[in-house]
């Protein structure tokens, strides 16, 4: 951190907050100041911890991009893959004072859940797939209210010009594509030493100007997304959509493709060098099936002169982020609980959660394996291990005190006192379960039905 800002130190206090803190989530699988001090067994009260959250004078801004560059260090990192891609999460039904949430689609349930959207990027190299920077998104409410009634309009056949004219963009609320654009301006100012290959992002962000913008930051000449299968592309002066031309014109071949640098796998493949009118210029557009699909995905890039094989095998890459999130949602805190309230109890829970991922990636065993090029551990196997060594050296610290046994009494109360049993309502015990059984003067009601 000094090194990049001399004034963005930690002090000794600070440090000793900041390893508990990643201890805690490791301990407890969230990032909560009651879990926390359980698993201190009150060392640290929650008050305390809380308070060093929000007033200590810790540079929050630095520490994500301090940890950054301690990994690149530690595995020599000089260039990657930057990969872009967004995680709903959703929170608890009353929100107001979470940051940032917003009604999202319950793709679980089909119903509606009240939610955050975290926009991230990551770095994927050919050693490790980390995180590098995030971002909080939420759609302008007022945006929002007018697709709704223009949506109900629509259906009811109004015409164009006599339905409500779509309100200015609000600053406040920047779309998806503004904030990941901010993220590859960060990152490329705090990390101009590495080299990015190539920008891989689903369709979202597959427009043309978007694309530009991502070149032009990343100083790469390749960003590889996606378009929809009713974009109109032009063939030898003919106008077309992307599916009939696929589907009719250009029908593809079957060949085996190396996925992920594993296994070669057999899709259905076409390309061709079309001029998107979306883009208003010439792209490399190509079209993949896999074997139990019915539909092409149709893959678009800014360069033209990769071959097609060496597209599709950098765009499978995508699916790693995928890995990352169920792993982040499992395993590091913030996806399975947070509580902390507003602007900085989101973004600084979220640093810690990242910060934790960080360590997992620099524990001795997980380097070993990288450094010597064999596949790393999961996180899931990597933090039961952790949580067993820490486990080991506590009761190893017991051992060697002259009043084990009188430690070993202390700890016994200590754990009646923060993990309490809490009362139970799914069993009876201790309540009335009620007069269950026929009542002689209602028998000529009529008995048994």
């Amino acid at each position: 951190m000094k090194k990049h800002d001399p004034e963005a130190g930690l002090s000794r206090i600070q440090r000793k907050w900041l390893s508990f803190c990643i201890f805690g989530i490791l301990m407890m699988n969230s990032i909560n100041w009651a879990s926390f001090e359980r698993a201190g067994f009150g060392g640290y009260k929650k008050a305390a911890l809380s308070w060093m959250f929000r007033h200590g004078k810790i540079f929050w801004g630095h520490l994500l991009i301090a940890s950054v560059k301690l990994v690149l260090r530690q595995y020599d990192i000089k260039e990657g893959i930057a990969v872009l891609d967004e995680l709903d999460r959703a929170r608890c039904k009353k929100t107001k004072r979470i940051h940032k949430t917003y009604k999202q689609k319950d793709k679980k349930t089909g119903g509606y859940v009240n939610g955050q959207t975290v926009v991230l990027l990551l770095l994927v190299t050919d050693s490790i797939t980390f995180p590098v920077g995030f971002k909080f998104y939420m759609p302008d409410p007022v945006q929002t209210a007018w697709k709704k009634e223009d949506k109900k309009l629509r259906k009811k056949g109004v015409p164009k010009e006599k339905r409500p004219v779509s309100p200015d963009p609000d600053p406040e609320y920047p779309t998806k594509q503004s904030l990941a654009l901010e993220l590859l301006k960060e990152f490329k100012q705090n990390h101009p030493e590495i080299s990015v290959q190539c920008l891989l992002a689903d369709a979202l962000y597959g427009t043309g100007d978007f694309m530009d913008k991502g070149c032009s930051i990343l100083g790469t000449s390749q960003v590889i997304s996606q378009l929809h299968s009713n974009q109109i592309i032009y063939y030898r002066g003919r106008k077309k959509n992307l599916s009939d031309f696929f589907n009719v014109t250009c029908k593809g071949t079957i060949r085996k493709v190396r996925v992920r640098g594993g296994e070669e796998i057999t899709m259905t493949v076409a390309s061709a060098r079309l001029h998107v009118k979306a883009h208003g210029k010439k792209r490399f557009v190509i079209a993949v099936k896999y074997k139990d699909e019915k539909n092409y995905r149709y893959l678009v890039t800014t360069d033209m002169s990769w071959r097609t094989e060496d597209i599709i095998r950098a765009y499978t890459l995508r699916w790693l982020v995928e890995v990352f999130f169920e792993d982040w949602k499992l395993y590091e805190g913030w996806g399975q609980e947070a509580r902390q309230f507003d602007e900085k109890g989101s973004s600084r829970s979220l640093i810690l959660s990242l910060l934790f991922d960080h360590c997992l990636l620099l524990h001795p065993e997980q380097a070993a394996r990288i450094d010597n090029k064999l596949p790393a551990f999961t996180v899931g196997s990597l933090r039961r291990r952790t949580q067993m060594e820490g486990l080991l050296e506590f009761i190893q610290f017991l051992l060697q005190q002259d009043n084990a046994g009188k430690q070993l009494e202390k700890l016994g109360k200590k754990v009646k006192e923060f993990f309490q049993l809490v009362p139970s309502n799914k069993h009876m015990s201790g309540r009335d379960l009620g007069r269950l059984e026929a009542t002689p003067s209602l028998s000529y009601k009529g008995g048994v039905c």
